[in-house]
């Protein structure tokens, strides 16, 4: 297996997807889609594009869906939920579909749909994401975060970092690039701190002011679910069975 890294989807080089990609936008986006699935969602399909997701929402059954989203940060007009986790119980969201786009995560599932496999991750489900690759054992592995309209989001590639050590220690890996273990030291530094580290983050800094300071608390715990979102189909994750 290697190993890669990216900090944004746009640094994935160009007709080269790694054969098992791993999306995280852990604030709150993957976050959110593991714990929906968690809860007993159906599925959690995503949208780069809020009109293309108000198109699909439409043709699925009105008891069996929710529309969820942010913009910014903040609640789509119209839609059921925003982004954030907590909303996502077993009875807001059990055996519904839940429609999402948010600012960053979608967009960088749209980036990597056509991977052989696509997965997401956060501190929630970190251990979840290494067992999975450990005995799946692809060629190529891409630790993708999702970043912020475009930029760096430290706290993705903090998450990067907490996935790669047991990758590593494994034997069975080669580091594909810098960026592994610039994330790894990213996390060694952070590790007893994550909640510290996300209040400091520029997206941390956009959740406090909406509010929004239990969600980083949540979003700062690790292991804590065994559920592991994978693509059905393009854009259609579901819990892996």
């Amino acid at each position: 297996m290697k190993l890669f890294v990216y900090h944004t989807p746009e640094l994935i080089p160009p007709n080269n997807l790694p054969e098992c990609a791993v999306v995280i936008d852990i604030l709150p986006a993957t976050t959110t889609i593991a714990t929906a699935l968690n809860a007993g969602a159906e599925a959690v399909q995503v949208f780069s594009n809020i009109d293309n997701l108000r198109e699909a929402s439409d043709c699925w059954l009105p008891k069996k869906s929710l529309r969820a989203g942010e913009r910014g940060g903040a609640q789509i007009e119209g839609f059921d939920l925003d982004n954030s986790p907590l909303v996502c119980t077993p009875e807001i969201v059990g055996d519904k579909r839940l429609f999402l786009t948010t600012t960053n995560g979608t967009r960088a599932l749209q980036k990597v749909k056509n991977s052989t496999t696509v997965i997401t991750s956060a501190m929630v489900n970190r251990q979840a994401t290494v067992r999975y690759l450990l005995g799946s054992q692809p060629e190529t592995i891409g630790l993708i975060g999702s970043g912020w309209q475009g930029g760096y989001s430290i706290e993705d590639t903090m998450c990067a970092g907490a996935i790669a050590p047991a990758l590593l220690s494994a034997n069975a890996i080669i580091v594909g690039n810098d960026e592994v273990i610039a994330a790894v030291a990213l996390y060694t530094q952070w590790k007893e701190n994550l909640l510290e580290l996300f209040s400091q983050a520029s997206h941390g800094q956009r959740l406090l002011r909406a509010n929004h300071e239990e969600d980083l608390i949540y979003c700062a715990k690790t292991d804590v679910i065994e559920v592991l979102p994978i693509q059905k189909e393009p854009g259609v994750l579901v819990k892996l069975s």
